[in-house]
């Protein structure tokens, strides 16, 4: 089930995580995708052609207006990744680049 917001393509999910209404994308993937390549809203409508400029510009709207509750988000997000990355042990392949100096 799906709650509407103000926001005319954003919809909230059971969990009431903000994603883009009609898609799977969630806000805050959009947002971390804009900060991580530095893209406007027209280069993210060229790497995301299934979402609308309307779409997305409602994206970064409601970032902007829950900045603070996204950041978290974000924070608590990379937090876990990075406790992951120390938990599981690198793959064979993953050693073996390293060990190549490729990676």
């Amino acid at each position: 089930m799906l709650a509407e917001t103000r926001y005319e393509h954003v919809v909230l999910d059971d969990l009431r995580v903000p994603i883009i209404s009609g898609t799977t994308m969630k806000v805050i993937e959009l947002v971390l995708a804009q900060t991580a390549y530095g893209w406007s809203a027209e280069e993210l409508h060229i790497q995301f052609p299934y979402l609308t400029l309307g779409q997305i510009y409602s994206a970064l709207a409601y970032y902007w207006d829950h900045r603070e509750e996204l950041e978290s988000d974000i924070e608590k997000r990379m937090e876990k990744v990075n406790r992951t990355q120390k938990e599981v042990p690198l793959s064979p392949l993953i050693k073996r680049l390293k060990a190549k100096g490729l990676i």
